[in-house]
C-alpha cells in the first residue's frame, strides 16, 4: 500500500508518517525542504523517540520523499497511484497544496478509478472539508460528480505534543507518548482505510470540541499566563501552582459545557481533564511559551479555544467563567514582538481598546458581559 503525505515537518514524520508506516503503508513525504526531502531519499527511513523516563526508539522504514517544487509530475504520478493521502502542512498551507492535489486527482481520475481517501490532520476544524473546497475550485463543473464518487475527503481530530526540537539527525523527531486520531466514517467511499492507532467514529464534533475545549484551551492558556509570568516553557508553566489551578479551573468550566452537551459522564471527563494536565507538566518535553501562545488574533476567533467555550458557558449556565475569563484577558496582553499577530493585536487595542477588539476578533458585542469581565479581568492584571 503506498500513502502520500504532505509536510514532511515532525508531526508529519513524529505522528502521521510513523503510524502510517507501522500500518503497513510506504510512505512518500510531499514536501519542499531540499535538506529534508534528500535525506529521506538517501536514509529511507527515521528514528522517533518517545518523551518519556524510557526514551523509548521506534525506527520507522520504509520512507521516501519528493519535493513538490522541483518533482512536480513525479508528486503527480504517486497520487495516481496512491491508496491513501494524509497532510500535516498547517491550514494555512492547505489552499498551496489544492493546486497539486487537484491536477494528481484529475490524472488519477482517467487512469485509476479505486477510491481514495484523502485526510487533512491539520489543527483545525473541518480541515478536510477546507481542503476539498479548495480542491474543486480548481476543478470543472464537470468534473465534480467524478471527484465526488471516487475520491472522500475525511474530517479528523489529532492530538499529539511535537515540541520545536533539534536533534544532530535532522530527521529524527522526538513526540510525547500520547496520540489521538479520530477520523469520521461520514464520507468514507468503499472500505475504511487500515490505519493502525486511528479511532472511527460516526460524528467527529463531539471529539474535535473535547480536544479543543480541554488540550488547546488548557495549552493557550497556561502559554499566556506563563508569558505574563516571564517563564519561558510550558512545564515551567504549569509547575507554577497559581498558574495550574487557574489552567484547571478554565478546563472545569469548558469541560462543564461539554459534558452538558454531549451527555458525557462528567467523571470520567474529568480523568480526561488530569491526564491532560499531566501531558502538559511531562519533564522530558520542553515546550517554548513563545511557540504556543503564537497568533493570538487566531485563537481569540468566536469559535476557538477561548472565546468559544466562555460564550457557550455563559449561554448553558448564565454564569461568566471567570478562570477562561482570566485567559482571555491574559490573551490581550501577549506583546511578544516577533509575532505578527500580537504585534497586531496590541495596535488594535491601543488604537480602539478592549471592546473593539473582542467585536473585531471575536464577534463579542461591546454590552455582552463576557467582554465586561474580561476588560476588568486585563485592567487588574496590567
Amino acid at each position: 500500500m503506498l500513502a502520500v503525505h504532505f509536510g514532511a515537518g515532525n508531526i508529519g514524520r513524529g505522528f502521521i508518517g510513523s503510524l502510517l508506516s507501522q500500518s503497513g503503508y510506504e510512505v512518500v513525504f510531499v514536501d519542499i525542504n531540499d535538506e529534508v526531502v534528500r535525506l529521506l531519499k538517501e536514509k529511507q527511513e527515521y528514528r522517533v523517540i518517545i518523551a518519556d523516563e524510557n526514551r523509548q526508539e521506534q525506527l520507522i522504514r520504509n520512507v521516501s520523499a519528493v519535493n513538490s517544487q522541483t518533482e512536480r509530475e513525479k508528486v503527480i504520478d504517486y497520487i495516481t497511484k496512491a491508496h491513501l493521502i494524509t497532510t500535516a502542512v498547517g491550514p494555512h498551507i492547505l489552499p498551496a497544496i489544492s493546486a497539486i492535489l487537484a491536477e494528481g486527482l484529475q490524472k488519477r481520475a482517467t487512469i485509476n478509478k479505486t477510491p481514495l481517501h484523502i485526510i487533512a490532520c491539520e489543527n483545525m476544524i473541518g480541515g478536510s472539508d477546507m481542503l476539498k473546497s479548495h480542491v474543486f475550485a480548481k476543478i470543472s463543473e464537470a468534473d465534480k460528480p467524478l471527484f465526488e464518487t471516487y475520491y472522500g475527503f475525511l474530517n479528523c481530530a489529532v492530538d499529539r505534543i511535537v515540541p520545536n526540537q533539534k536533534h544532530d539527525d535532522p530527521l529524527s523527531v522526538m513526540v510525547e507518548p500520547f496520540f489521538e486520531w479520530v477520523i469520521e466514517k461520514r464520507n468514507i467511499i468503499g472500505d475504511i482505510p487500515p490505519i493502525q492507532g486511528a479511532h472511527f467514529v460516526d460524528d467527529l464534533k463531539p471529539y474535535i470540541e473535547r480536544k479543543l475545549f480541554t488540550v488547546n484551551t488548557g495549552h493557550a492558556i497556561a502559554s499566556y499566563l506563563g508569558y505574563y509570568k516571564k517563564l519561558q516553557t510550558i512545564q515551567e508553566a504549569m509547575n507554577d501552582e497559581e498558574i495550574r489551578s487557574d489552567v484547571e479551573k478554565a478546563l472545569h468550566e469548558s469541560g462543564a459545557v461539554l459534558v452538558k452537551k454531549y451527555g458525557w459522564n462528567e467523571n470520567e471527563h474529568q480523568s480526561y481533564i488530569q491526564k491532560i494536565i499531566q501531558r502538559f507538566m511531562n519533564p522530558s518535553i520542553s515546550d517554548e511559551i513563545v511557540r504556543v501562545a503564537r497568533s493570538p488574533i487566531r485563537k481569540l476567533g468566536a469559535n476557538d479555544r477561548l472565546v468559544g467555550p466562555a460564550v457557550q458557558y455563559y449561554d448553558l449556565f448564565g454564569q461568566v467563567p471567570l478562570g477562561l475569563v482570566k485567559g482571555i484577558a491574559a490573551l490581550l496582553l501577549f506583546d511578544y514582538e516577533n509575532d505578527e499577530e500580537a504585534v497586531a493585536l496590541q495596535q488594535t487595542l491601543q488604537k480602539a481598546g478592549v471592546e473593539e477588539a473582542l467585536f473585531q476578533y471575536s464577534q463579542l458585542e461591546k454590552d455582552h458581559p463576557l467582554v465586561i469581565a474580561i476588560k476588568d479581568q486585563w485592567q487588574h492584571l496590567k
